[in-house]
């Protein structure tokens, strides 16, 4: 059961977050709860579409930004977005079912992305406040000073949507994956 109320259609949402909301259908093929969601307040949902349209266009590779987001997904519990970034991860993005569970735990398989996943885990955990050797491992890994800025900024991006469906009990319109959190 959902706590806010998602309005059931493009047409039932707000005047304002109708061209948005068509946009995403055009672009997805339909509008996912979360999105309905966002758009009962079309500010949040132009704010997110247009950080999440920018960091798209950012130096992180779509395959990163998957594992990104299954690891803030899993530290946050938030089973909406772990349901749908496991769908996208295997269907879309072709990550390996291996690879997601390590991505979910903070590492992954390919030792690069290992450094990317566990430094987001990082700053989800400490609120930000990583250790200078997290940092600097991230570095050793071959990531640039504006490649870690866009990792915390996908942390921040993925827990916006990730608070906003827990906060909201969105219904999960994806195959449904539990987190370990919200399975404990």
């Amino acid at each position: 059961m959902t706590a806010l109320p998602i309005p059931a259609s493009i047409a039932d949402s707000p005047a304002a977050s109708q061209p948005l909301l068509q946009a995403v259908e055009k672009q997805f093929g339909l509008v996912p709860n979360a999105f309905r969601l966002i758009g009962t307040s079309p500010a949040s949902l132009e704010g997110f579409l247009a950080l999440s349209g920018a960091l798209g266009k950012g130096q992180l590779d779509p395959a990163t930004r998957g594992r990104l987001a299954l690891a803030v997904a899993e530290s946050n519990g938030c089973d909406y977005c772990l349901s749908a970034h496991t769908y996208i991860g295997k269907n879309l993005i072709k990550l390996s079912e291996a690879e997601m569970i390590a991505n979910r735990d903070g590492g992954s398989t390919d030792p690069k992305a290992a450094a990317a996943v566990h430094f987001a885990k990082e700053v989800v955990r400490t609120r930000g406040h990583v250790a200078d050797a997290d940092l600097k491992a991230v570095k050793n890994a071959g990531y640039s000073d504006a490649q870690i800025i866009e990792i915390v900024m996908h942390v921040a991006l993925n827990t916006l949507t990730n608070y906003a469906n827990v906060v909201g009990r969105a219904a999960i319109d994806f195959p449904v994956v539990t987190s370990k959190a919200a399975a404990a």
